[in-house]
């Protein structure tokens, strides 16, 4: 039943998944094998899901930075007074 995560797959596939893992385990019904299997890939759900949340931080500091380094300039466009 237990199958591997794909590492392809997004996050929130795999906090879902992991929320299914939860379930099940927590319901408390599953023998012992099935179990640890469900165990095991909860466990390798939750470091792809680690991971993919490390990559999104990494590419929010990579864009504020840019953001940070690019200069601020007045606003050029149409003056707008609200008359019609």
């Amino acid at each position: 039943m237990a199958r591997k995560p794909a590492s392809s797959q997004d996050f929130e596939t795999t906090l879902a998944k992991l929320e299914n893992i939860v379930a099940h385990l927590e319901n408390g019904d599953l023998p012992l094998e099935e179990a640890l299997k469900e165990f095991e890939q909860g466990v390798q759900l939750a470091k792809l899901g680690q991971e993919r949340l490390q990559q999104a931080e990494q590419r929010i500091q990579i864009l504020l930075q840019k953001t940070e380094d690019a200069p601020l300039n007045d606003y050029k466009g149409n003056d707008y007074e609200g008359n019609a």
